[in-house]
């Protein structure tokens, strides 16, 4: 009975002291803010785009020359000019007449038949480097004249191009086209229509000093 006495008034005063100071620092019912500084930073994980490097500059000053068409052809010894014109030059019609080139009835295509004239052309300019060519391509009367114009050039290359095939070079031989304005036979059948689709060859040679000074000696 007397430890009672002595034991109930001492944990009276231990439960009243817990409770004193569990009302000082304990929870109040309010919410505490915390400052926006005290936020922690978000960090992306990811990283940038590393940019692709720039695409090398084209150099468009630098061309590869086309071959064939620089001055390196030499003829006779020196350069040949592409500009050279048969009227500057002494023409010979009779020299290879006896090799004109005839074709088909609209055609340009060069006969085999008619590759050993092709041949004769040929040497001939190589026994004189100084020597050019022009050929003329003709056709018959029948057709209108801007296609006989359309179809002897035809012609007249096509020969050109035989030549170069036989070693000949092409900067030698010029072209020309008469169409049916110079025929070779003016009747009006197939065997004149024959002899006029053709290829004639005319063989220039340069005019010389000494030719005009011989034409003044005999004057």
């Amino acid at each position: 009975m007397k430890l009672n006495k002595i034991v109930l008034p001492l944990a009276l005063a231990l439960v009243a002291t817990l409770t004193v100071t569990g009302c000082k620092s304990g929870y109040n019912g309010k919410v505490t803010k915390l400052p926006d500084h005290a936020a922690p930073a978000i960090t992306s994980t990811s990283s940038p785009e590393t940019p692709l490097p720039p695409a090398p500059a084209i150099d468009t000053t630098t061309q590869t020359p086309v071959a064939g068409t620089g001055p390196e052809t030499k003829i006779g010894g020196g350069e040949l000019s592409e500009s050279w014109r048969p009227e500057d030059m002494n023409q010979d019609r009779e020299k290879l007449a006896a090799y004109t080139v005839h074709f088909k009835f609209d055609s340009a295509v060069v006969q085999d038949s008619e590759q050993a004239n092709i041949a004769s052309v040929g040497q001939a300019l190589t026994s004189d480097p100084t020597a050019m060519l022009l050929v003329e391509g003709n056709c018959d009367e029948r057709g209108t004249e801007e296609y006989n114009r359309s179809l002897g050039e035809r012609r007249a290359l096509a020969l050109r191009e035989a030549l170069a095939k036989d070693g000949i070079d092409p900067l030698r031989v010029r072209t020309i086209s008469y169409g049916k304005d110079k025929p070779a036979d003016t009747g009006h059948d197939e065997a004149a229509w024959a002899k006029n689709r053709r290829g004639d060859f005319v063989y220039c040679t340069p005019k010389t000093a000494a030719a005009g000074t011989a034409d003044l000696t005999k004057n």
